[in-house]
């Protein structure tokens, strides 16, 4: 067994064993064997909790908080990953083509707007919807300006997504300057957070994330043809605009619902996959597995650091603890870039 399966197998266990560990603490702390009957009845393994509250507690709001951040972790690890392979940058994430500014901006645009969705539909959430269809604006606008003729190069690529996430950006400061009354809103949802989602949010970003991790994952080899510039991929046979757009698609797919249920979490499509591709190499059908699974991990406990690290039940938003652990390591990363340059 490689080192790439025998970490791809300890990260597995450690996933739904951290799912179980995180709905343990919090404001009110259960006692762990509480807590793992009420789990166990909610999968039908055991007789339903005597306290109803309890059960409340942990399989309506924690469990399904849980299962949330571990899959949002996973996608954002994954289209770090694949982000890095087409553009041939392990500094490239998803926010480097606009896409999770896109997303951004769509759900700032329904909160401005003053979109709501009735508490017992969480499906009816709209801001998921405008997230989602910002993303996929983004990307498009990207696609528009980077094409040159038929070709797609990864330069232009880069250079389109700073031109449209720096206009986003700024008109996402023109909604907050508008609507003030939206502004609070708008910059607590932007620092990225899971305080008060739902099995609903996991059901609208279940099938993304299947999508989009079934095509990356389908895609390594191509990832790894690509990592070798797009000449070369020609050469062996790969018809590398068609590949990276594919993969650009899932890729933004995975960022932009992301971003759309959970607010703005930057750093761990960033950090995860460069962690990985230094353990065990930058073979990308290993790599964007264990990265997936790795950002699972990564996120899902950051999420529970960040409701619980401040006393009397006050919560951090999890992007702003993400990028106070993920800036002091991008910015080591660049000086070993640096150095090595």
């Amino acid at each position: 067994m490689t080192n790439a399966s025998r970490a791809a197998l300890a990260l597995a266990v450690a996933g739904p064993l951290s799912i179980v560990l995180a709905c343990l603490p919090g404001p009110a702390p259960i006692p762990a064997r509480e807590a793992l009957t009420i789990l166990a009845s909610g999968l039908g393994l055991a007789s339903p909790p005597s306290d109803p509250a309890l059960a409340t507690v942990v399989l309506g709001i924690r469990a399904s908080r849980a299962v949330l951040a571990y899959a949002v972790g996973a996608g954002l690890a994954l289209a770090g990953t694949a982000f890095q392979g087409i553009l041939r940058n392990p500094l490239a994430d998803p926010f480097t083509l606009g896409v999770s500014t896109g997303a951004a901006f769509g759900a700032s645009l329904a909160l401005a707007l003053g979109f709501s969705a009735p508490a017992v539909l969480p499906l009816a959430d709209p801001l998921p919807f405008f997230g989602l269809l910002g993303a996929l604006a983004a990307l498009l606008a990207v696609l528009a300006l980077a094409r040159s003729g038929r070709e797609l190069r990864r330069e232009t690529l880069v250079l389109a997504g700073v031109v449209t996430a720096t206009f986003l950006s700024a008109c996402i400061a023109l909604l907050k300057a508008l609507d003030e009354s939206s502004v609070s809103g708008i910059v607590f949802w932007i620092m990225g957070s899971f305080q008060g989602r739902s099995w609903g949010h996991v059901l609208v970003y279940l099938p993304y994330l299947a999508l989009g991790s079934t095509i990356i994952l389908a895609q390594a080899r191509e990832l790894d043809l690509l990592s070798l510039g797009s000449a070369q991929a020609r050469l062996l046979g790969l018809n590398a605009d068609r590949s990276r757009l594919l993969l650009l698609v899932a890729a933004s797919l995975l960022s932009g619902a992301a971003v759309a249920v959970s607010g703005v979490i930057g750093f761990v499509g960033l950090v995860v996959p460069h962690l990985v591709r230094r353990i065990q190499g930058a073979e990308h059908g290993p790599l964007a597995l264990n990265a997936a699974l790795l950002g699972g991990l990564l996120l899902l406990w950051s999420d529970v650091l960040a409701r619980t690290l401040l006393p009397g039940g006050v919560e951090l938003p999890v992007g702003v603890l993400t990028a106070l652990l993920g800036g002091p390591f991008f910015c080591l990363l660049l000086k070993r870039r640096a150095e090595a340059a």
